[in-house]
C-alpha cells in the first residue's frame, strides 16, 4: 500500500513511522530485525530504509601511487526493503539518491524495487562525498531531486531511457520528498527552498517527510508557508530525541538545525547521558503530543539504528 494510502485509510489518526539504516558490511539482516522488533507494537504502516552513496578511500601502493578504492559501508537496500516486507507485512521505503547513481542505474534499481512489490519511495539528492565539500553528481545521473522524481514519474508512466523498448508495463510509485523547516543548509532562504520543494511536488512527489527540527513552532511556520504557495500534499514531520551530550554539538555541525535553548541548558546540566537520554525522551514526547494535537498525518522516527529511546517515546504517545 502506498504511504498516501495509509495516511487516507487512517481517517485523521496519526500514524507512527520510523527509519532504519542498514548494517554495516560484514554484519547479517538480524541487526536490522533487532531494531525493529521492539517497536512493532505501535503498528508502523510503513519502515524507511535508508542509503549510504559509495564513498572513495584511497590506498597507497608500493611504488607510492594513490589507488581509489570504492568502499561499500551499507549494501543491501533492496534485499533489506523485501525481507521487511516479507517478515513483517509492512511496507518498506527504500531511500533513493541522486549521488552515486547515473539515470540508469536509477531505473534498473526502480525496475527491482517493481518486481518485488516495494511500491514507495523517497527521492533525495544526497550529500556530497567526504572528500569534496560541494555535491557533484555522476555523469549523465540527476543532479537535482525534483529531476530525480521526474524520472520516477516518467517510469510511473512507462515512459523508459531506452526510447526503443515497446510495450513498456508503467510502474506505481509513490513518490515522497524532503522538506527542510530551516531550510537546506544550501539553500540561500527558505522561500527559495520551498520554490523548489514546490517543483518536486509539481513533478510528481505525493508528500513530504522533513529533517529533524527540535522546535515546533518552526514546523509549523514551514508548513504555513508550505500551504500558502500551494503545496498541498502530506507533510510529515520527523523527530529525534537527543541521547548524548555530543549531539548538542554534532547535530547543528551536520543537519544545520538548531537546539532550543530550553533543551541545550537542560542537556548541559545533566550529570551523565543516561539523564540527556531521559530529557532527550521527554522533549521528544512532548514535541509529539503537540504536533498530533495540530492534526497531522504521521510522525516519523530517526531512530539512527537505535530503538529504545524511540520506543519510550512510542509508548507515551501512541
Amino acid at each position: 500500500m502506498k504511504v498516501t494510502e495509509h495516511i487516507e485509510k487512517a481517517n485523521g489518526k496519526a500514524l507512527f513511522s520510523f527509519e532504519i539504516l542498514p548494517p554495516l558490511k560484514g554484519q547479517n539482516i538480524q541487526s536490522i530485525f533487532d531494531s525493529i522488533d521492539p517497536l512493532m507494537e505501535f503498528k508502523p504502516p510503513f519502515i524507511d530504509v535508508t542509503y549510504h552513496r559509495e564513498e572513495y578511500a584511497f590506498k597507497e601502493l608500493p611504488n607510492g601511487l594513490l589507488e581509489k578504492k570504492i568502499v561499500k559501508k551499507r549494501p543491501g537496500t533492496v534485499g533489506i526493503c523485501s525481507a521487511i516486507q516479507n517478515k513483517y507485512q509492512v511496507d518498506a521505503v527504500p531511500h533513493i539518491l541522486c549521488g552515486g547513481f547515473t539515470k540508469e542505474d536509477t531505473e534498473n534499481f526502480l525496475i527491482d524495487l517493481d518486481f518485488l512489490g516495494i511500491k514507495n519511495v523517497l527521492a533525495l539528492r544526497g550529500d556530497a562525498v567526504k572528500s569534496e565539500i560541494y555535491f557533484r553528481p555522476e555523469k549523465e545521473g540527476n543532479e537535482y531531486a525534483a529531476e530525480l522524481v521526474t524520472q520516477i514519474s516518467n517510469l510511473n508512466r512507462g515512459v523508459y531511457l531506452d526510447d526503443d523498448l515497446q510495450n513498456t508495463s508503467a510502474t506505481d510509485f509513490c513518490i515522497g520528498v524532503a522538506g527542510y523547516p530551516e531550510k537546506h543548509m544550501e539553500a540561500p532562504s527558505l522561500d527559495t527552498d520551498i520554490y523548489h520543494l514546490k517543483q518536486k511536488i509539481k513533478n510528481g512527489a505525493a508528500y513530504i517527510v522533513t529533517q529533524m527540527f527540535f522546535d515546533n513552532k518552526k514546523f509549523f511556520a514551514f508548513t504555513d508557508k508550505c500551504r500558502k504557495e500551494g503545496i498541498t500534499v502530506p507533510i510529515i514531520p520527523g523527530l529525534k530525541p537527543i541521547s548524548t551530550k555530543k549531539q548538542l554539538n554534532q547535530i547543528p555541525h551536520r543537519f544545520k538545525v538548531d537546539l532550543p535553548d530550553a533543551l541545550v541548558m537542560e542537556i548541559i546540566k545533566a550529570k551523565d547521558n543516561e539523564a540527556v537520554k531521559q530529557i532527550g525522551i521527554e522533549w521528544c514526547i512532548a514535541q509529539s503530543k503537540e504536533l498530533i494535537a495540530s492534526g497531522i498525518p504521521v510522525l516519523h522516527y530517526y531512530s539512527m539504528g537505535k530503538s529504545d529511546n524511540i520506543k519510550a517515546v512510542a509508548a507515551e504517545v501512541f
